[in-house]
């Protein structure tokens, strides 16, 4: 019987690891590519998984505060000369604290309104954010070179991109990370309490109100990781996170609210089913329907379960 229950707890994980060893398989590039663009996928919808999944908020303004946060990375590599996966650390530290002031004046006001009211103001702050970018920095696309971000390696005659590498670690770590957290801390253990049962953990002394507030500060800071690692290797402009708004929704609504395991499961099985849309010639501009071919798969494939039930 234990055997059988690990196998169900643990079944995203094996079929993940099918699917990775019949593409390396069949196409080892795009395997390695796939788990290198999906890692960072589930790196930017970790954050927002933690946000929906605790606070309750479909926060709209997540892919232009990943914009934001590039921006802070850009500016701190060039003023100050930092390296960009060094100035991860003042640019987590200002969306940490823009996170909690825009929590503070706008998120509080919506907690108990409708999802309608919450779109609509996280809509507003997205186009705030944006339009600020714009008459700040303009559009016009900024970079930021470091040598290591073109090395490369070659295994068993594939050669492919090594920076790329990073995406894996940091989703890794900030993964593991955000579960010791959730496990072995005071706040964690009470931020997860607020997350399954808010009036419950109110009522036994949790500080709800402390805990959406941090909650809310530290998903908008995790994007500054992202960003210091997206830098070395894409364009900075506006824009250059909006994509990731709707791809990081499309993690949550496959995984699951407060699956943070299945956020990185779902952003690997995309990120490799986009990858092998691209290795075929004359297809590669369909690969983004993969995400949403693949949602709507989930929702019908979950309504029939439901309807059975």
């Amino acid at each position: 019987m234990e055997k059988i229950s690990f196998l169900k707890k643990h079944r995203g994980v094996f079929i993940l690891v099918a699917i990775l060893v019949i593409v390396a398989i069949w196409k080892p590039l795009a395997a390695i590519y796939g788990i290198q663009r999906g890692s960072l996928y589930a790196l930017i919808g970790l954050p927002l998984a933690l946000t929906l999944g605790v606070v309750g908020i479909m926060n709209l303004a997540h892919g232009d505060l990943l914009s934001l946060g590039t921006y802070f990375v850009y500016l701190f590599a060039v003023n100050a000369g930092m390296d960009p996966l060094v100035s991860i650390i003042p640019a987590f530290i200002l969306l940490f604290v823009l996170g909690v002031i825009i929590y503070k004046l706008t998120i509080t006001k919506v907690l108990k309104a409708g999802h309608l009211n919450q779109l609509l103001l996280t809509f507003g702050i997205s186009m705030i954010v944006l339009e600020l970018m714009k008459v700040i920095w303009t559009t016009r696309p900024r970079s930021v070179y470091v040598e290591y971000a073109s090395e490369s390696a070659s295994i068993a005659g594939v050669r492919f991109g090594t920076y790329e590498l990073l995406y894996v670690a940091f989703a890794f770590g900030v993964l593991i990370a955000l579960q010791l957290f959730l496990k072995k801390t005071r706040l964690g253990q009470a931020t997860f309490a607020v997350g399954q049962n808010p009036q419950g953990a109110k009522i036994v002394g949790i500080n709800t109100g402390f805990v959406y507030l941090f909650v809310f500060g530290i998903s908008v800071a995790i994007l500054g990781i992202a960003a210091g690692v997206m830098v070395p290797r894409f364009a900075i402009f506006p824009s250059v996170g909006a994509a990731y708004t709707m791809k990081s929704f499309c993690l949550v609504a496959m995984a699951g609210l407060g699956n943070l395991t299945g956020i990185l499961i779902s952003g690997l099985v995309l990120g490799v089913g986009e990858a092998i849309v691209q290795s075929i010639p004359g297809y590669s501009g369909w690969s983004d329907i993969v995400f949403f071919g693949v949602l709507i798969a989930v929702i019908m494939i979950r309504s029939l379960r439901r309807q059975s039930l």
